[in-house]
């Protein structure tokens, strides 16, 4: 399986390594340094690197590459996932996972994958399981550990370790019992000139965060599920009952997981609920150019668009930018050329817009295709895919001991609130004298 795990900073160097088999030289990685200097960007570097004698499959978030090692045939998507879930787990037990976090908690990063890996093959992913396996960093703790040379390290293994729900460990027990599910969506469009939807897709995922007492046994029901195709599901949830009544039966673990993640297709009629008016013009043989955008609302039914925030990559030939928002403030960084426009929350009375001119360097050609334009957005209780949480039941599950058998017992269900928040993003893209030039495009 995984033999090796490098993590290699924007700058190229390797700042953590760990081995489960055996030590692998670093020089394995000179593979994956020649892509990354043929890549334009950093996201653009292939996960899987094939070498003489190993395979490299890579992710790239918060500006780190977790870069795995193998020597024997392994599905890719198995090593990306589990990678995306070493990142998720860093997430949960720093707050951030970022270059100096990892280095400040060095020994509880090496504990930690230590656990998540057992000779290679994954062991224990779920947080809530290693959070008492390696007991997360803080202040006290440190100071403890410092003065009697203890270590994070849990006295015990996990009550739900060895049973047949090892995501969720036994005894749990809380005053207030409460779960919240939160629907995060995130739309690719293509939009011509006049401000038509071409073609429009959904990715979205449901984030839980539960904490209910003993063993629950939750059941989710959905308005329109069948509007979702390539699910994806958390291990928790029977399968069969959603292939069958396309209802989410699970026993939760305990805190925060991701339930699951799905897909609305273009064939479906995807509604975007806010639109963007834009004049972008680059003037032939002038160091000068025009800069206008402004964002409105648009079939939001009467809910407030809020977090709202336009990114937008400038060409390489922009030196400066001077530009005056009517609302929110606005950053442009003339060395990775980037604007940013915090916009806040749109009032419909009166629209946000960012008007200014560029300053181009001179002698420089009219740029081949307009910059991208990204934007992102949040919006309270509002489902953009026509799909949302009809209701989530709970029955108890306690056990007996009847000789060499277990048998669940049931208690009434109770109706438990759920949170919705519905955050989108798009992103735009297109040159100046195309009708469309791929996909994530708004057309400039």
């Amino acid at each position: 399986m995984i033999h090796s795990l490098f993590l290699i900073n924007a700058a190229g160097d390797i700042f953590l390594e760990k081995h489960w088999k055996s030590a692998v030289s670093r020089s394995v990685c000179d593979y994956f340094f020649e892509a990354q200097e043929r890549a334009s960007e950093a996201e653009n570097v292939p996960p899987v690197i094939a070498t003489p004698h190993h395979c490299l499959l890579s992710v790239y978030r918060h500006k780190i590459f977790f870069v795995a090692v193998i020597q024997s045939e392994v599905p890719p998507l198995f090593v990306i996932e589990f990678l995306h879930r070493v990142v998720d787990t860093f997430q949960d037990y720093f707050g951030v996972c970022s270059e100096v976090m990892i280095k400040d908690n060095v020994v509880v990063v090496y504990e930690v994958l230590e656990e998540m890996l057992d000779n290679g093959f994954p062991l224990a992913t779920e947080s809530n399981i290693l959070k008492e396996l390696i007991k997360p960093p803080t202040i006290l703790r440190t100071v403890v550990n410092t003065i009697t040379g203890s270590t994070n390290v849990g006295d015990q293994l996990p009550t739900g370790q060895l049973s047949v729900v090892p995501w969720r460990r036994t005894g749990v027990k809380y005053t207030n019992n409460e779960a919240y599910f939160d629907v995060i969506e995130e739309i690719d469009a293509i939009i011509d000139k006049s401000g038509s939807t071409i073609t429009a897709e959904i990715q979205g995922v449901i984030d839980a965060c539960v904490k209910l007492t003993g063993m629950p046994d939750l059941t989710l029901s959905f308005m329109n599920p069948r509007l979702l195709d390539d699910v994806s599901f958390h291990p928790c949830v029977r399968f069969k009952r959603w292939e069958s009544e396309r209802i989410l039966s699970f026993i939760p673990p305990d805190g925060n997981f991701r339930l699951l993640s799905y897909h609305v297709s273009a064939q479906n009629l995807v509604a975007i609920p806010v639109y963007v008016k834009h004049n972008i013009s680059f003037r032939d043989s002038s160091s000068l150019g025009r800069f206008e955008i402004t964002v409105g609302p648009k079939q939001t039914m009467g809910k407030t668009i809020e977090g709202v925030m336009v990114t937008s990559q400038m060409p390489k030939g922009v030196l400066n930018m001077s530009l005056t928002p009517s609302q929110g403030t606005h950053i442009f960084d003339p060395v990775t050329k980037l604007l940013s426009w915090d916009v806040g929350k749109i009032n419909p009375q009166k629209l946000p817009s960012l008007k200014g001119s560029m300053n181009l360097q001179a002698g420089t050609s009219k740029p081949d295709e307009n910059p991208t334009i990204n934007l992102q957005f949040k919006i309270q209780q509002l489902a953009i895919s026509e799909w949302f949480v009809w209701s989530l039941q709970e029955a108890q599950l306690k056990f007996e001991d009847e000789g060499m058998s277990l048998r669940p017992q049931p208690i009434p269900q109770l109706m438990i609130p759920i949170r919705c928040i519905r955050s989108s993003f798009m992103q735009t893209r297109g040159p100046p004298e195309s009708p469309c030039r791929e996909v994530l495009a708004f057309l400039v």
